[in-house]
């Protein structure tokens, strides 16, 4: 890839400006990782020292600087989780794969990582496979967690799955809130926005319970359907740079309670989504 095919055309030029963290993810779902090549040519296309980009591709989470599996595994050892077994969920998912944190297994499957902290402190220990949480992992469960990543990780009840947990957005935009108290869906406030496709504009609410794909809206969008979704407060339009993984929509950003960042796909019918705890900015 070249600096000419990591950037558009239409994208503001200039290292104050450039959407560093969009170029990032491009690169990211393009890879599967950042390749080292690739981290160059963004410093040269968008003026910005080598130094700035390494801090922003490992400040999160979300990016690697290496070729990760096709499932990949982070176990929290943060301070809360530490104290309640963290590191022996580690040792457990060692045994089982035959991998050190860090590591790949040789079918390019898994990969372990370990991180300080999920920002899920009263849940810990905190297991995370593929975007799934999963809270209070016993040694004994962890067998059965890998398990469910041959099955399929997406089957879930919301009533009874302890992998959802309930969230408060904002916009990214004016930082007002997005919980609409008056409207519930699985039994919480639900996140509301505008959304319009055609000639079809009005309200969307979506449950607020990380890993629940429910919604309501005043009319029917039919599956498929790229949407434009907007703040109910300040009207701009809620869009970053970022690609969904699955089906190449764009994603929708929204500012987390408490620290970190969600990303949901803008198409109708798809369950791509992103939940970075690591950080609270964009770019």
């Amino acid at each position: 890839m070249t600096s000419e095919q990591i950037t558009t055309a239409n994208r503001p030029k200039g290292p104050d400006q450039e959407p560093l963290i969009a170029i990032l993810e491009e690169i990211q779902a393009k890879y599967g990782y950042l390749p080292e090549e690739q981290l160059r040519a963004v410093a040269e296309e968008t003026g910005r020292s080598l130094v700035d980009i390494y801090g922003a591709a490992t400040f999160y989470k979300a990016f690697s600087l290496k070729p990760r599996g096709k499932h990949l595994i982070s176990v929290c050892l943060g301070t809360a989780c530490h104290v309640r077994g963290g590191p022996t969920i580690v040792q457990e998912v060692q045994r089982l794969l035959g991998i050190k944190a860090g590591e790949t297994t040789p079918d390019n499957e898994f990969t372990l990582e370990t991180v300080n902290c999920l920002g899920a402190c009263a849940l810990g220990p905190v297991m995370v496979v593929d975007g799934h949480y999963f809270p209070k992992v016993q040694v004994s469960k962890v067998s059965e967690i890998l398990e469910h990543v041959q099955t399929g990780l997406d089957v879930i009840q919301v009533e009874t799955d302890e992998r959802v947990f309930p969230i408060e957005v904002s916009c990214a935009r004016c930082n007002h809130s997005l919980m609409d108290s008056r409207h519930l869906i699985d039994g919480h406030p639900a996140i509301r926005v505008t959304v319009s496709f055609g000639n079809k504009h009005g309200r969307l609410t979506l449950s607020s319970v990380y890993g629940s794909y429910n919604v309501d809206c005043e009319f029917t969008i039919p599956p498929d359907t790229v949407v434009n979704m907007f703040c109910p407060h300040c009207h701009a339009e809620l869009i970053g740079g970022a690609a969904c993984s699955e089906c190449g929509a764009p994603m929708v950003p929204m500012i987390i309670r408490g620290g970190g960042v969600l990303q949901i796909c803008t198409r109708r019918g798809c369950k791509g989504h992103l939940l970075d705890l690591g950080g609270t900015t964009l770019e």
